[in-house]
């Protein structure tokens, strides 16, 4: 007998399934991307409509935008007040600025949508001034902006302004008491919708 004959026979051709692969980094191609896996690109907020909850979390990721871009572009209190918030005028300009940034900055955004955005922060930031300057409100203190009585409407009561010592207690009392409402509001809506369907 020769030695061929001794040899075990070759074990067949025996297709080897994904679990007795010994190499799980082996790159078998791109991972399947459907549209459900795709971030949807930001909408507009609509502040007016928002739940207690959604306003929190605007609320919160508005202030740590604003905070960003104050000290990436060094800009001045007569551009970006530390008491913004109080103001509706400059909350609804830079939510605006803030979801234009979002949009400009998306990996699905072409490159020269960045310059866009920068174009635009030039104009926002005249406008800026231009709101700071109408409510006059500074660095350490603030007031609410004056409004005008049209004929026929009670006179706007006396402009009060109030100094703060700590911007970020403040800032974070302002929004449990605006979330607070909101929520009043909510339940007022649910419990008057339980009131019309009736027994």
């Amino acid at each position: 007998m020769t030695n061929d004959q001794n040899q075990e026979p070759a074990a067949p051709d025996v297709p080897v399934g994904p679990s007795e692969v010994d190499e799980p980094d082996v790159f078998d191609g791109p991972p399947r991307v459907t549209n459900a896996d795709m971030p949807e690109p930001p909408h507009p907020v609509n502040w007016n409509l928002l739940t207690a909850h959604e306003l929190e979390q605007e609320w919160l990721a508005l202030n740590r935008w604003v905070d960003w871009l104050r000290r990436t572009y060094g800009l001045q209190v007569s551009v970006i007040p530390p008491f913004w918030h109080h103001h509706p005028e400059m909350v609804w300009e830079l939510s605006a600025l803030h979801l234009h940034w979002l949009a400009a900055y998306d990996p699905e955004q072409n490159a020269s949508a960045p310059l866009g955005w920068h174009r635009d922060f030039a104009d926002a930031r005249e406008r800026l001034r231009y709101w700071v300057t109408a409510c006059s409100t500074r660095g350490d203190r603030d007031r609410p902006t004056r409004q005008a009585a049209w004929p026929g409407e009670e006179p706007a009561p006396a402009i009060q302004e109030v100094k703060f010592d700590d911007r970020d207690e403040e800032f974070v009392d302002f929004v449990i008491t605006q979330v607070r409402k909101r929520q009043e509001a909510e339940d007022e809506f649910y419990a008057s919708l339980a009131d019309d369907e009736g027994p």
